[in-house]
């Protein structure tokens, strides 16, 4: 009876709705230092919100409930960010600010929020983080899967668009993905789809040269992935086989895994806006700002007269 009921447990989680969101932000920013040597880089603000909360904001409303955060040592002010602020709450309170009251107590309402420090003994790579949450994922379950510095503009959440795909395509392992310029792709992971499919992947590279593949289909920061991918990964960190530049790659556990199950490749309705480096960072703060209904036509016309333009 018991057997039967951790079955069912078991089939539940597979099959049924996906509930945690795991976002890796462990890096160090080297990128944007001094400005990331005592702070996060996914803690930079775009406008009046740091990088970070852009991602659980998707993911809470896509239908996430559990919010796991991969961090490393130093990064408290990311954790206190999700937290309460007693004194600020207070002092909001008594001067009469209600909505940044509001704005303050939802950041931390919003989710329920789960920290796991990354290990220094583990391997750099944008699969370790998932080697730290292994405990926490029931054999079976889908979760999402984010980057800390990718970011989505879209009228319907990046994450909902992705989770609908895979449920489509019977719960199966999905990849966000857009195309780049030939240019760009050694920048990203770039996906080889079926001879005669849309989205079915068949092979993928890590950062390859333009001369070295055909395809331009990057992934981006969002994955539904299973706990599947993650043993692989066990293993290929186990057995020391470690992917392009010494690291652990998500992208390797993943081509391995559609050798034997079907991975799509899901084209993402909406605008694909990067934080990885101060450029990329800086333009999209600049399509937020023109977005915000507060700021945005302000901003345009300043911007307007820079360039000299009506």
């Amino acid at each position: 009876m018991v057997a039967q009921k951790r079955y069912d447990i078991l089939e539940f989680m597979s099959k049924g709705k996906i509930t945690k969101a795991v976002i890796a932000v462990a890096g160090y920013g080297t990128r944007f230092l001094p400005a990331t040597k005592n702070q996060p880089k996914e803690m930079l603000p775009i406008i009046d919100k740091p990088i970070v909360q852009y991602l659980v904001e998707e993911a809470v409303k896509s239908g996430i409930k559990d919010v796991i955060l991969v961090t490393r040592f130093g990064q408290t002010s990311l954790e206190n960010h999700f937290d309460s602020n007693l004194e600020l709450e207070i002092q909001l309170e008594k001067n009469g600010k209600k909505k940044q009251l509001e704005e303050v107590q939802r950041v931390y309402r919003m989710a329920n929020y789960i920290y796991v420090r990354q290990s220094r003994h583990l391997p750099y790579g944008n699969g370790t983080p998932l080697l730290c949450v292994k405990n926490l994922l029931v054999p079976g379950e889908r979760f999402v899967y984010m980057f800390g510095d990718d970011l989505v503009l879209a009228k319907k959440p990046c994450t909902q668009q992705l989770m609908e795909y895979s449920d489509k395509k019977d719960k199966a392992v999905t990849v966000a993905v857009q195309e780049v310029a030939k240019s760009e792709v050694s920048r990203y992971g770039i996906y080889k789809l079926k001879k005669g499919s849309k989205d079915l992947v068949e092979d993928a590279v890590e950062k390859p040269g333009p001369d070295e593949v055909q395809s331009r289909l990057a992934q981006f920061g969002r994955f539904v992935l299973n706990t599947d991918i993650v043993e692989i990964l066990k293993e290929h960190h186990k057995a020391g086989k470690l992917g392009k530049d010494n690291e652990l790659w998500l992208i390797d556990a993943i081509i391995e895994y559609a050798k034997k199950k079907p991975v799509y490749a899901a084209r993402i309705d909406g605008k694909w806006m990067t934080t990885g480096d101060p450029l990329r960072y800086m333009k999209t703060q600049v399509e937020y700002a023109l977005k915000r209904e507060d700021i945005g036509p302000e901003f345009k016309r300043y911007l307007k007269s820079m360039c000299g333009c009506d």
